[in-house]
């Protein structure tokens, strides 16, 4: 029975050592620029939802296409959290440093707000021109009123960014350059047409 016992244990050793290892992880933030502060306040509130998306990009994976019409991922590594929700929190962040939209929420958190966006993630990708990756964000945004639940505004946001070299730092960085110019437009004209709606 003893010796039963030690064969079963070797065995099931034995088992552990042909799993497959683990994929070595490196895990990145979008980065991000702080917008100036602005002195200028608005009495209305906003709540910034997640984007919705298609499956392709609501993961973690960096997405990246080579070649027109060939989609792929970057290995071993992947954002801090799913691409919907890291561009609501750069809204988020860029809406809290400009600082004139006091009362800020999401979805999430289940709180009244006087206007919400409600958007659609068509691009979060880099792709490849003339051997430089790109980083590439495509945004449908609608401005709705939550009391009435009509569309106020609507507009598409498109940020691209020319990576430095082919790196996965630089296509990182790349990214943040655009989430900045997308998130610095998105902040200006929710203002314009929050301040048009709302008496």
């Amino acid at each position: 029975m003893k010796r039963l016992t030690l064969l079963l244990a070797a065995a099931l050793l034995g088992a552990c050592s042909i799993l497959p290892q683990s994929e070595p992880l490196d895990i990145y933030l979008l980065p991000a620029t702080a917008l100036p502060p602005q002195t200028q306040r608005v009495d209305w509130s906003l709540r910034v939802n997640s984007p919705v998306s298609n499956q392709l990009l609501d993961g973690t994976r960096i997405v990246v296409l080579p070649e027109p019409g060939r989609v792929n991922t970057y290995q071993g590594v992947r954002w801090s959290e799913r691409t919907p929700q890291l561009l609501r929190g750069r809204l988020l962040d860029a809406f809290q440093d400009d600082g004139r939209i006091k009362a800020l929420s999401n979805e999430e958190q289940r709180l009244q707000a006087d206007l919400e966006l409600v958007s659609d993630l068509r691009s979060f990708h880099s792709e490849y021109r003339d051997g430089t990756p790109h980083a590439l964000i495509r945004l449908e945004v609608n401005l709705v009123d939550t009391r009435s639940q009509q569309i106020i505004a609507s507009r598409r946001f498109s940020a691209s960014q020319a990576a430095g070299d082919t790196s996965i730092t630089a296509v990182v960085a790349a990214f943040g350059q655009a989430a900045d110019q997308l998130s610095r437009e998105l902040v200006d004209w929710t203002l314009n047409q929050g301040q048009r709606a709302t008496p």
